[in-house]
């Protein structure tokens, strides 16, 4: 082969490979985009709902108790940054997205195979709680998965990470203490007990440091994060 003919070949080479760059930084940017749209839209519906049921501070404040409304606010935050800039970075925003993507996918397990099948909604409440509860951990998963970014997860952001539920464990028994009222069934300590419900939470730090090594795991095999075809 000729060199002409090597630098021409590399040259396509560049410009199939910046071409793909390109189409992955806009699939990540549109897919994040809709992401942050989507849990917002749900947020917002469901707050909606839950005042039009009695609009007091208590109805506020359980609303903001709930770790579903919280893991979707933060998916919500974080992709939205995402869809300015698919490969973010920063020692909090690492932190973050992986407490967003930890959260978001628990509660959307959990709440599938637990909590679900114990609910009888329809109308509204059945389209938020779809949106809240499968569509986002969804969506935040797979988009993850597919666009990252990463290498983005180190092992102090891991244990970083794990101030996010820990404070809410925290929050959720001390606030159900004083208000008589637990968002969810395995802290309602009046129900099974300070002994049992200690445990279940341990259980529930257990779980989450397990995802966050599993995700420090998968952030290191996965594809790195798309960068675009300029970085003007």
């Amino acid at each position: 082969m000729k060199p002409h003919e090597i630098i021409l070949m590399l040259s396509a080479m560049s410009i199939e490979a910046a071409g793909t760059r390109t189409r992955l930084w806009t699939a990540a940017r549109w897919w994040h985009g809709a992401t942050a749209m989507v849990a917002a839209a749900s947020l917002v519906a469901q707050f909606v709902i839950i005042l039009s049921d009695g609009n007091d501070n208590t109805t506020v404040v359980r609303y903001f108790s709930f770790f579903t409304i919280q893991s979707n606010i933060l998916v919500c935050l974080t992709t939205a940054m995402l869809a300015r800039r698919p490969d973010r970075d920063g020692a909090v925003y690492r932190v973050l997205r992986l407490d967003a993507v930890i959260g978001i996918t628990v509660t959307g397990v959990v709440h599938y195979n637990v909590l679900r099948p114990l609910q009888n909604l329809t109308g509204w409440d059945q389209v938020c709680d779809i949106g809240l509860h499968i569509v986002v951990p969804v969506l935040a998963f797979v988009g993850w998965l597919a666009f990252g970014p990463r290498p983005r997860i180190t092992a102090r952001t891991v244990w970083l990470s794990l101030i996010f539920p820990i404070a809410w464990l925290v929050y959720t028994l001390f606030h159900g203490a004083f208000a008589d009222w637990y968002p969810y069934p395995f802290v309602d300590v009046d129900e099974h007990g300070v002994g049992r419900v200690l445990l279940n939470c341990a259980l529930v730090a257990v779980l989450f440091t397990v995802c966050g090594a599993l995700a420090h795991l998968a952030d290191r095999k996965l594809p790195p994060a798309p960068r675009p075809s300029s970085e003007a």
